[in-house]
């Protein structure tokens, strides 16, 4: 079966970002001139991504402003010619077929995907956390949907960490699964939530980037609080474990953890360094910090 939907959990506080977030979302905090979702949603949508399901809270209403038409912003810039711009702009709007759930209290990521059970229904499903921008060709998720026809089974994105980082993801235990794969492909057998280092299975950690099988909502109806007393998608992860295979893939890409101030720092400078109208300006720019 096709992946053809595509979860987008945002209705966190977002409090790494105050006071910036006090009174807009972190996922319409901007990279450069783009905010940090819509690279998420442009990265599913080149993997083929047919709807986009973004679970929002009742502060996160300018990312629904974000995706909707702007006819008098529009109206403005045809009547200006300005074609560049309009462009761009409707083209924002046209992304994808878009869909809204409210998530009424922040329960955890494992929570906010269950709130998208309804619209999903019964086929497997991408989720991608717009914290992590991934930069990467063919795009992320389409690599991990590759692996998801390859094995049908739930398929969850991973990288080497540091050890010492590993307090800060969920992070999988395995081997490399049978097969020629690149070396990209680990069948799990354990899924630990943000683990002390000396108690880590491993040191490939879950990013954010999954395609699970609706199976996994079941699972997550029957978690209980867990780490922080929330509901973890990693422990409904495990659970379903117990009843289907689920494989790490290891994605070929750049991951910026714009979740964090200084991951945002570091990707707004590295993709402003990328862009063929500002990188050649904005490196000669940053050369002159190094003189000072």
């Amino acid at each position: 079966m096709r992946v053809r939907k595509a979860v987008f959990p945002a209705a966190g506080w977002g409090t790494r970002f105050l006071p910036a977030t006090k009174a807009q979302p972190k996922e319409m905090l901007p990279l450069v001139d783009k905010p940090v979702i819509q690279y998420a949603v442009e990265e599913a949508v080149a993997a083929g991504i047919e709807q986009v399901i973004i679970i929002t809270s009742g502060t996160k209403r300018a990312i629904e402003d974000h995706f909707d038409q702007s006819l008098e912003l529009e109206r403005l810039l045809e009547e200006r010619g300005d074609i560049e711009r309009l462009r761009q702009v409707r083209r924002i709007s046209d992304l994808a077929q878009i869909a809204y759930v409210r998530q009424k209290e922040q329960l955890g990521l494992g929570h906010a995907v269950l709130m998208a059970k309804e619209l999903v229904g019964h086929e497997p499903f991408a989720v991608l956390l717009s914290d992590d921008v991934v930069i990467g060709e063919p795009p992320c998720i389409g690599q991990l949907i590759h692996a998801y026809h390859r094995t049908h089974a739930s398929v969850v994105a991973v990288e080497h960490v540091p050890l010492e980082e590993t307090r800060r993801y969920g992070v999988i235990g395995g081997a490399p699964a049978e097969g020629d794969h690149g070396g990209r492909l680990w069948r799990v057998d354990k899924v630990v939530e943000k683990p002390d280092p000396e108690d880590a299975p491993s040191d490939l950690a879950i990013i954010g980037r999954y395609v699970l099988t609706p199976k996994i909502f079941d699972k997550l109806e029957q978690t209980q609080r867990g780490a922080g007393g929330e509901i973890q998608l990693t422990d409904a992860i495990e659970a379903l474990m117990d009843e289907q295979e689920v494989y790490g893939y290891a994605f070929e890409g750049t991951r910026y953890d714009a979740g964090t101030t200084m991951g945002w720092l570091k990707a707004s400078v590295e993709l402003a360094l990328e862009r063929p109208d500002l990188g050649t300006e904005f490196g000669a720019y940053l050369r002159t910090l190094d003189a000072r």
